[in-house]
């Protein structure tokens, strides 16, 4: 019998990370590879609790995410673990055309079968709240940032190929497929815990196909794990949509009625010299960051995404030559495809390839001065071209070493490569961090 307790696909490297820490502080191994693993692989990595699989969906189409997660549901299904997430940003950005979180639910109840699809946006320890269907998001994790409805949020609102222009995520997500979509709102999350079990299946009652559950705090997210759990079993996995919140809600249920050993114990992060970054966020939070590394330090080669298009090859090995040479003088790197928004000459160009093209040229250039440098440590940057920039670097497999800010856990590599074998890596999602977040990285402690 699985002794896995959860599985997930992510639909981006950054969050699967994400997803990733919030399970391993709950205290329930999980190891997070690149593709669905073999037998052979999950042997590798003994005493598993939750497999994790970082995906690249949140930058397709629909019809090339179906051909993707169609068959990787199933082997996750076929993992034998009573739940199965479909792991979204906790901003939900997305669109009909790019990331369709609805295709994925079309996907998911047609493979699962399952009662409904549980729908958790909302990650409190992110700084991401949904009240009355209508989410809100800090500007900036790990800061002290504003909270800001999605479709006035600074960042979000204007994300350059998938702006949230609507907070209601239920009307959001209407746009994205047919299915029925109820809501389980705060008032129905705050009654008694069996009064609140009874409205949930009151609810199930009208054959809703998606439950949203609004949440404001932590105590409500474990009492939503406790809804959840109810619904799942081994021989029928519930079938979830969400953010990480998903893992802190199931993790804190299953840590209260002690079904996890809660014994699993991480090291912390220590400092070392010298790191390298790649980052192809187009955040203004990631702006802030590398101009403030840049003025206390650190070092920037800017990779000419014209030049990419027009000769890939010359331009990487123009970039990799530069990292390199500023390395050796012993400077920590920011390799970078943008510092002030997106190039909208070259999306307009590269159309919905922009994340295969920027990800895969940053995780080659990264990849390149990891092989002709010393540097055991790198930060990758950016939700959308991190899957892409992650498989260039020819990462197979992750674990967690030790937190380091929340939602982007200090990891470690697995890789054919020995330069990028046994690396310490962190995926950070736009964002992710305070103004200062690449010293932490480097330092290894706030």
């Amino acid at each position: 019998m699985s002794k896995l307790l959860l599985t997930f696909y992510g639909d981006d490297f950054t969050g699967s990370t994400d997803a990733l820490e919030q399970l391993t502080l709950a205290g329930i191994r999980t190891a997070l590879f690149i593709e669905p693993p073999t037998a052979g692989q999950l042997k590798r990595f003994p005493n598993l609790q939750a497999v994790g699989v970082a995906g690249m969906t949140r930058s397709m189409a629909p019809a090339a995410m179906e051909k993707v997660l169609r068959p990787a549901f199933k082997k996750l299904k076929a993992l034998g673990a009573r739940h199965v997430h479909y792991k979204v940003c906790s901003t939900f950005d997305s669109s009909p055309q790019i990331g369709s979180i609805g295709r994925a639910i079309d996907i998911g109840l047609d493979i699962f079968r399952a009662p409904f699809v549980p729908l958790l946006v909302a990650a409190p320890a992110l700084g991401r709240y949904t009240i009355f269907g209508n989410h809100f998001a800090r500007y900036g994790i790990g800061s002290d940032g504003e909270i800001y409805r999605l479709d006035r949020h600074p960042s979000i609102s204007r994300h350059p190929v998938t702006p949230m222009t609507e907070a209601d995520l239920r009307l959001h997500l209407a746009k994205q497929t047919r299915k029925k979509i109820a809501l389980f709102d705060i008032l129905k999350v705050m009654l008694p815990a069996q009064e609140s079990w009874v409205a949930l299946k009151r609810m199930l009652d009208g054959k809703p196909d998606v439950i949203l559950f609004d949440a404001l705090d932590a105590g409500q997210m474990m009492r939503i794990g406790g809804l959840m759990d109810e619904y799942a079993s081994a021989r029928r996995p519930l079938f979830s949509v969400g953010s990480s919140g998903v893992e802190m809600a199931l993790g804190a249920w299953w840590s209260e009625l002690k079904k996890t050993s809660l014994r699993l114990v991480t090291s912390s992060p220590t400092k070392t010299r010298q790191i390298l970054i790649g980052s192809g966020s187009c955040s203004p939070v990631t702006s802030g960051q590398i101009d403030w590394a840049l003025k206390n330090g650190f070092a920037e080669v800017a990779l000419n995404t014209a030049a990419l298009i027009s000769d890939r090859k010359k331009e990487m090995q123009r970039a990799v030559e530069a990292v390199v040479g500023l390395l050796r003088k012993g400077s920590s790197v920011i390799v970078h495809t943008t510092r002030k928004g997106s190039d909208k000459r070259v999306a307009a160009k590269l159309k919905n390839d922009t994340a295969r093209v920027l990800g895969t040229a940053l995780g080659t250039v990264l990849r390149g001065a990891l092989e002709r440098s010393e540097v055991r440590r790198l930060c990758v940057a950016g939700g959308d071209t991190s899957s892409f920039a992650a498989r260039a670097l020819g990462i197979e497999a992750l674990e967690m070493i030790a937190p380091l800010t929340t939602g982007a856990p200090l990891c470690r590599a697995a890789s054919k490569f020995s330069s990028v074998n046994r690396l310490e890596v962190v995926f950070k999602g736009g964002q992710v961090g305070a103004e200062d977040y690449f010293s932490v990285v480097r330092n290894g402690k706030v």
